[in-house]
């Protein structure tokens, strides 16, 4: 029990001291890190870069903060920083393969930085994902859906897939179809539709509405409504312009075949002997 006694004193003695230290810079440097960080965010948020970028610098400034405390601890341990980059590059191996996807997604952290396929903001399509962009970190970005979903996609993922930007111009074009019996004038069916979407609020001039027979099915015409409107105002514009062209179809007698057909079947359903009469 003495010996024991003695040997708890002893490692006190040796290592109490580099304990006690460790911990108060930890804890001090915490608080450090956190006004560096106020002040670098601010001066960060000055520079006239894009808003992304800088939201990546202040994680990566504060990695960086955090890197430096842990390494000025292990010093004041005392454990010899060659021992822990010899430690670190014996196994080198196994946590690259380990964290090869890891890897993976901090590279295309990078590419999407220095390529901008999207911004934070932006509304995106990949990988059966699409949402708009909320945050952009160093391995992952986060959508948030129509229905308020967040989606943490691996920036790895978009690097290596197909990625739709919808939001990235100023303008989309709004693209509609329609169907109309093949027995009504094309040029009347094509005023009628073009004067109709001019009118809806948000389509634009240039460039100019389009309305033409763009397929043939049976005794049916497909009539394609394509209009231009600014990016932001695309969803309002289509909602208006499906009430818009099919009011105006109703108003001129334009036929639907399929409405059409459901008259027809309904007369021949008036016309057929009842069980009574057979």
């Amino acid at each position: 029990m003495n010996h024991f006694v003695e040997n708890a004193i002893d490692l006190g003695s040796t290592y109490g001291g580099k304990i006690i230290s460790a911990i108060l810079i930890l804890v001090v440097g915490h608080f450090v890190i956190k006004l560096l960080n106020k002040g670098l965010n601010k001066g960060i948020d000055k520079l006239k870069m894009d808003e992304t970028v800088k939201h990546v610098a202040k994680n990566a400034v504060q990695v960086l903060l955090h890197a430096v405390l842990i390494i000025s601890v292990i010093e004041v341990l005392g454990v010899s920083m060659s021992s822990v980059v010899a430690i670190l590059a014996s196994s080198g191996l196994a946590v690259g393969l380990a964290l090869q996807g890891a890897l993976g997604n901090l590279a295309g952290g990078l590419m999407i930085l220095i390529f901008k396929p999207f911004r934070i903001g932006d509304y995106i399509e990949s990988g059966g994902a699409e949402g708009t962009v909320q945050d952009i970190s160093i391995f992952y970005t986060s959508l948030t859906t129509i229905d308020n979903k967040r989606i943490f996609v691996p920036n790895g993922d978009l690097m290596n897939t197909n990625v739709t930007n919808y939001t990235h111009d100023e303008k989309r074009r709004v693209d509609l179809d329609f169907k109309v019996t093949n027995d009504i004038d094309a040029e009347f069916v094509k005023r009628v539709l073009l004067s109709a979407s001019e009118a809806t609020k948000g389509v634009l001039s240039d460039p100019p509405s389009f309305a033409r027979i763009t397929a043939v099915d049976d005794d049916t015409y497909i009539f394609s409504v394509r209009s231009w409107c600014r990016t932001e105002n695309y969803w309002d514009v289509y909602y208006d312009l499906i009430e818009n062209c099919s009011r105006a179809m109703r108003e001129n007698d334009i036929d639907d075949p399929e409405e059409r057909i459901a008259v027809r079947l309904v007369k021949e359903k008036e016309s057929a002997p009842s069980e009574a009469e057979v």
